[in-house]
């Protein structure tokens, strides 16, 4: 894996837990609209809209990147409208990257089968 699919993987990475938070609050927000006379909805909405606009970016560029097949790419932009599913790309991405480094390592020390 080179660099600039190692950083496209990084950078959606990162993102996909503030997504999933923001989505998160944002359906609070909303709950607390219908029942309170709180009404952040405005605010929160659009931290979440920028997040979810910036992960469909990243997503976009590492599914480029890393040449995932559809399967993939799919998944990962399903996680993306789920509540809670930027917590699972981002631990999913996390043991992906760990194993490309392993994979690297071996290569370069030149294990055979790697």
């Amino acid at each position: 894996m080179d660099i600039k699919t190692a950083s496209a993987l990084r950078r959606l990475r990162l993102v996909s837990g503030p997504e999933a938070v923001s989505f998160l609050l944002l359906l609070v927000c909303s709950v607390l609209k219908r029942t309170t006379d709180f009404n952040a909805v405005p605010v929160m909405g659009m931290i979440h809209g920028v997040l979810f606009v910036l992960y469909v970016i990243f997503w976009a560029d590492a599914w480029n990147r890393a040449k995932w097949g559809l399967k993939t790419a799919a998944l990962y932009f399903v996680l993306s409208v789920l509540p809670t599913g930027g917590f699972f790309a981002e631990r999913k991405l996390k043991g992906e990257a760990e194993a490309a480094v392993i994979k690297s390592r071996a290569r370069n020390e030149g294990i055979v089968g790697a």
